[in-house]
């Protein structure tokens, strides 16, 4: 009965991804993000689970495949939309973005399991989180945590520790935002669509 939700943007140019225009055009900016985007969809479709989520904010678009259910994001600041998301859960569920192309279904498969725990708890490098996962989804575990600083992954988790959850860790991801992070993930995850436009286009810009 477990629920996979992706919160994400849709791939629009000058909307998605803007810190990667130091190195990239805005459209090319929006075409990692499709990357990336699509590389965690068919990640999430091999994931056994009862449903899918993408919690898009913009229009769906032909890159969403067969299988995927798409819900609007609400309006409000990101721990509003991220809250908002988990209401959609039914059942046990895991919350992942869409800057995490190396993501793989074993992984997504590990944070759907809560046999021996209350909630999986997925730290990102830059100090936030990729993915949070609950048994009991409640809203109220998001609301009022700081965002996008360098301490919202420790705020978030002493929020599960303090409700009185166990929580287990997932493996440390890089998020894709700035130009340095793409390279690093790219190398990581040779095999990705994400990996694949990046080397082509750091090629053509040589």
């Amino acid at each position: 009965m477990s629920t996979l939700l992706v919160i994400a943007k849709a791939p629009v140019p000058g909307r998605v991804k803007t810190r990667l225009t130091t190195q990239f055009t805005p459209q090319q900016a929006a075409d990692l993000a499709r990357a990336a985007l699509e590389d965690t969809l068919a990640a999430v479709l091999e994931t056994p689970a009862r449903r899918r989520v993408l919690v898009l904010d913009g229009e769906p678009g032909p890159w969403i495949p067969a299988g995927i259910e798409v819900a609007a994001q609400c309006a409000g600041g990101l721990d509003v939309r991220l809250a908002a998301a988990f209401a959609l859960a039914e059942g046990p569920a895991l919350l992942i973005g869409m800057d995490t192309p190396q993501v793989t279904p074993s992984l997504l498969a590990l944070g759907l399991d809560f046999a021996e725990t209350d909630a999986w708890f997925g730290p990102a490098d830059d100090g936030g989180f990729w993915a949070l996962g609950l048994a009991e989804p409640d809203p109220a575990l998001l609301l009022g945590v700081p965002m996008s600083v360098a301490y919202t992954g420790e705020v978030q988790r002493q929020r599960l520790a303090h409700a009185g959850l166990a929580v287990r860790d997932l493996p440390e991801l890089c998020d894709v935002d700035t130009p340095a992070d793409a390279r690093r993930v790219a190398a990581a995850a040779p095999r990705t669509r994400f990996a694949a436009l990046h080397s082509g286009l750091c090629a053509v810009s040589r």
